[in-house]
């Protein structure tokens, strides 16, 4: 039982640390966190942080995988309760860009990640590259299923189509925490509507024009 009580006990720390560490990163990039600068933020000694994650290479990869955990659940889990096709993929960058918005006065990870380290190969860099290519793979798979419902052509550019989406959510970020550029988030919208019109079929077309209808009609009420 103390076993038991005492392995909770670590776990809930860790926890603890992993959150503050999350949020020095969100402000301050994944170079930014030292185990120092986690002891001074949890009131711990270093010896007591060290003790959870044994490097800083550790930390950075720990908040690496907790940031995505909490985007899958947030973006990615949320928006797979929608109807497969456009009302899938459309919840799926609207989400996207609803956390981007959240992150104006932060930062994304993701972003700042690349980066920090896209010219720096290690293991920080393998696990940022494999969370995006993750989250990459889950809007492949989105705008596929898109296809088989008959929303998008069947020669729809399915790479290039992940290729605009990332781009539109790049200069949101960019335009609303570097520029402070009123009205990017409007333009991300409306950059996702000219990318889906561009590939949707008279079908996807209708679908996805009733789905905005129906959410004006529920935020107008």
């Amino acid at each position: 039982m103390r076993v038991a009580r005492s392995l909770q006990k670590g776990q809930q720390t860790r926890a603890a640390i992993l959150d503050a560490a999350l949020g020095l990163a969100s402000h301050m990039g994944l170079e930014g966190l030292s185990i120092g600068a986690l002891a001074d933020v949890t009131g711990m000694s270093k010896s007591g942080v060290f003790a959870h994650f044994g490097s800083r290479e550790e930390l950075q990869i720990a908040v690496v995988t907790e940031y995505h955990a909490k985007f899958e659940e947030e973006v990615f889990f949320t928006a797979i309760r929608e109807p497969r096709g456009l009302p899938r993929l459309r919840a799926m960058f609207e989400r996207w860009v609803r956390r981007v918005s959240v992150e104006v006065d932060s930062g994304c990870i993701y972003i700042s990640g690349a980066v920090e380290f896209d010219d720096r190969p290690g293991p920080v860099r393998d696990a940022l590259v494999a969370m995006v290519k993750a989250w990459h793979a889950a809007l492949h798979k989105a705008i596929l299923l898109s296809v088989e419902a008959g929303h998008l052509e069947a020669d729809a550019d399915v790479d290039q189509i992940v290729f605009e989406l990332h781009g539109l959510i790049l200069s949101l970020h960019h335009d609303a925490r570097f520029m402070r550029i009123p009205g990017a988030l409007a333009r991300a919208g409306i950059g996702f509507d000219r990318a889906i019109q561009y590939y949707a079929t008279p079908a996807g077309l209708q679908v996805d024009a009733a789905l905005k209808s129906s959410k004006n009609g529920a935020t107008r009420r």
